[in-house]
């Protein structure tokens, strides 16, 4: 049978670098469909679904101030402990969601993937744009905090989507090499949440990252999500840059080695998605 030039190019599946990324956008609208056949499965038709997105950071934040700002007594400098936790909650609650839906979404995606052939990087890509509905929900209520609290933000907020698009390339680095082990090695979807868990706790969350002896900054930098919270939250609140500077440098570094580590291992391993899905 007589195939088009476009056929055989999606029936060899792009092997080349160029010619992959050629193909990622003649499947933008896939990757579109996608994003939003998630948004509407996640908030059509139900009230839960963003009540969830508001409760869960809030409860958590909650939770912290009390713990941390009024049991534990840390310090939060100028601001005001509930805006200090809350600011580092909305880029942790990005990334977590992000990697928990991109890590799995090769799995709940089964029937798509052994039916017709796309660039498989679609599916978690399109998973960690998705998050960003919940991100902007949860956004509403540091604004609130912020006029309770008659916080007003600096000139530093510009950099926000420098931070925003850090969080989005530190999850969507995870998610591709926990998406593609996860087809592997299904045991990766009970890990997944348990590190989601620990790094919430061994991130300055609750806390801020001048509490860390100074011996120990360095390493503790080798947290990705250490220099995307605080840079969040010096963009929002201001604070100490001297720090913020070291932590953003060494979590930029990581999480590109991260995102391009994943990317290489993602395509090495997309060729056998379907036949071992």
């Amino acid at each position: 049978m007589n195939r088009s030039p476009e056929q055989e190019i999606i029936i060899e599946k792009g092997v080349g670098f160029g010619q992959y990324w050629a193909e990622l956008w003649r499947y933008r609208e896939l990757f579109a469909f996608l994003a939003w056949r998630d948004i509407l499965v996640r908030y059509k038709q139900t009230v839960i679904g963003i009540a969830w997105s508001l409760m869960r950071p809030l409860i958590t934040m909650i939770v912290f101030t009390i713990v941390f700002g009024k049991i534990a007594k840390l310090p939060s400098g100028n601001v005001p402990y509930p805006i200090m936790v809350y600011a580092a909650m909305l880029p942790w609650q990005l990334f977590a969601n992000s990697l928990s839906e991109s890590s799995n979404s090769l799995v709940t995606n089964t029937n798509l993937i052994t039916k017709v052939y796309f660039p498989r990087l679609v599916i978690p890509a399109s998973s960690v744009i998705t998050s960003l509905v919940d991100f902007a929900i949860s956004s509403a209520i540091l604004v609130v905090l912020m006029g309770w609290y008659k916080f007003v933000p600096g000139w530093r907020i510009i950099t926000v989507p420098v931070f925003l698009c850090l969080t989005l390339m530190t999850s969507l680095g995870f998610g591709l090499w926990l998406s593609a082990l996860n087809v592997k090695y299904r045991d990766f979807k009970y890990v997944i949440p348990f590190l989601v868990q620990f790094g919430l706790y061994i991130s300055p969350v609750g806390f801020s990252s001048n509490v860390v002896p100074e011996q120990w900054r360095f390493a503790y930098s080798l947290n990705p999500m250490v220099g995307v919270i605080e840079g969040f939250r010096w963009a929002l609140l201001g604070g100490d840059a001297r720090f913020l500077m070291s932590g953003v440098v060494v979590s930029a570094s990581l999480s590109l080695a991260i995102l391009v580590s994943g990317f290489f291992f993602f395509r090495r391993t997309e060729r056998t998605f379907a036949d071992v899905i």
